[in-house]
This record gives structure tokens, sequence and C-alpha cells, in this order.
């Protein structure tokens, strides 16, 4: 069904509210999150709808339809060219009385990111040889994080152990985040604070460290608080680190000339001499857009980022 596939980062900028739209606990408005790990997730329909919404900005008409396809409640015309995997989180940001905070990962978010780049035909060079750690262990890449033997984050302490992972924080710094000047302290950051969770301490953190605000919601004829109108929004922090997957098929209007899917999945990226394509754009997602909440930047990968 899909011919093209390409792996695509979302580093977020800002606290994400990808809303779950039902509350089971505490918190009013959670974020999605995966039922079998608890790991945040982005769904890929909402993924699609945002870029969509986005390129209407700036692309035509007949580009939109040609990649996204109608935009209407009834899609029994044609569907779009492109879909989007779900996206998984693959290193969520941790405080640390020594970086201000890491980029924390596990051996299980690290696999899946491997797994889905080798669905694209993408090889990571670190394949097969992530390192298991035990709970309340962790590897890590300068030495200059621990106290002795220990790596301090948040309240806990974890002991370091010996297992190369320079090669990941190296092949992350270099593809998961956009090129140029302004990213280069996150780059040089990514590449020399990630630090390696069990899965088990990760999920502590990704199920017990996300930003959580208080909002008041204001009475529209009196303009002050309403009795009762206390609620809990949950965002994903800045900093954290998601992985999707684009994949994309000819073009499925009936009439015309039809793009192939490799010429969708070009224009999508990269455009042309016309309009700008996603590769590297900063865009919004998610709800709370009008609080400056859901800024994400992108980081597309192919074969030519072996």
């Amino acid at each position: 069904m899909f011919q093209e596939k390409r792996p695509l980062f979302l580093y977020c900028l800002s606290p994400v509210h990808m809303g779950a739209g039902t509350a089971l606990g505490v918190i009013d408005n959670p974020i999605q999150r995966e039922k079998h790990t608890g790991h945040p997730v982005m769904a890929g329909s909402g993924l699609k709808g945002a870029l969509r919404h986005d390129r209407s900005q700036e692309w035509d008409e007949d580009k939109l339809l040609s990649i996204f396809g109608p935009n209407t409640d009834d899609t029994a015309e044609y569907a779009g060219a492109v879909s989007f995997s779900d996206a998984q989180l693959v290193a969520f940001p941790v405080r640390s009385p020594k970086r201000t905070f890491v980029y924390a990962t596990s051996p299980t978010a690290l696999a899946r990111a491997a797994r889905l780049h080798h669905s694209a035909d993408v090889v990571c060079p670190w394949v097969g040889t992530i390192p298991m750690v035990q709970t309340d262990q962790c590897c890590i890449v300068d030495p200059d994080l621990k106290t002795g033997e220990k790596v301090a984050l948040e309240s806990f302490e974890f002991t370091a152990i010996d297992h190369e992972i320079s090669t990941i924080s190296k092949w992350l710094a270099e593809h998961a985040l956009p090129q140029g000047d302004a990213y280069k302290f996150f780059r040089d950051k990514m590449k020399n604070d990630l630090v390696l969770l069990s899965d088990e301490d990760f999920n502590y953190f990704v199920q017990n460290s996300t930003v959580v605000e208080p909002h008041v919601r204001i009475d529209d004829v009196t303009g002050t608080a309403s009795e009762g109108g206390l609620f809990y929004t949950e965002n994903l922090p800045p900093e954290s680190l998601m992985l999707s997957l684009i994949m994309a098929s000819k073009e499925r209007r009936r009439n015309g000339n039809k793009l192939s899917a490799k010429e969708v999945m070009n224009l999508l990226v990269d455009g042309n001499d016309k309009i700008s394509g996603i590769k590297e754009l900063m865009f919004q997602i998610g709800g709370e857009a009008t609080t400056g909440r859901g800024q994400v930047v992108l980081s597309v990968l192919g074969k030519e980022g072996e």
C-alpha cells in the first residue's frame, strides 16, 4: 500500500498537550498514552491533521488535495497519499543537579526506535548493541555526571555501570535534531547527556514527571473565576523527543496526472521551488495553541541519513 517510508523525529520546544479526551485520574485533561507502556504518544491522525492545517497557510488547494486528501467529513471519494504512524517516545528530559536536565531513555524505547528505522530501510549503527540495565542502574556518556559512583536524577540516585552508549547518543544528536547553529547546544547536549535507564525507572519518570498545570475557568458574565472551575491539564515537557514514520503511496485522485509515491514524499518533505516542505519545520500541534503550547520542530531522515 505504501511504497515510500521515512522516519520523522519531533522535538518539543514548548509543553505539548495532545489530549486523551477522557480523564481516569486526578488530572482533568491528561495527554495521550500507550496502554501497554504508559509512555506518552501522539496519534498519527492528529499529527497529519496538524501538518495539513500548517501547510494550508502556504500550499494551494491542489497540493493539499494531492498529498493529504480532502479535508471534509466525507472522505469516500479518495484518501490522502500520506499517513503517519503514532509518534512514540525516544527520550524524555529529567532534572539533573549537574546538567539542569538530561535526556533519559530506556532499552525498550531505543529498540522500538531502531525497529521503526529498519522498516524504512534506515540503518541505526547501534541496533543490536543496546545495553540492558537493572533497576537503580544507568549508563552515561559523560563521567562528570557522576558524584562518586552515583548519578542523581530528580530525588533519586542511580549507580553508573560501564556500558558504551556514545554511539547511540552521537547518532541521535546528528539525526534527531535539526542542523544549524540554533540547535548546536542541544545536539551537543544530546551527545553528552544521554542517560540510559532501566525500563522500570524510565517508566516512572515518564508517568510522574510531566508538566501538570492548574487552570481556572472564567465566568463569561462576571469575568471572575467560576465556582468549582479549577482543573488540571497535563503536557509533555519541552525537550522531549518523539519518533513517527511517514508513509507515502502514489496519489489517489482519479483524474489528472498522479504523483508517484516518491514524488509525494519528496514534495511533502522537501517542497519545490514554489513551496517549502516539512523538513526542519517548526509548527504547532495539539491543544492550548493560544497559550503558546504545542511548538515542535521536525527532522526527517531518509536513506541518505544512514
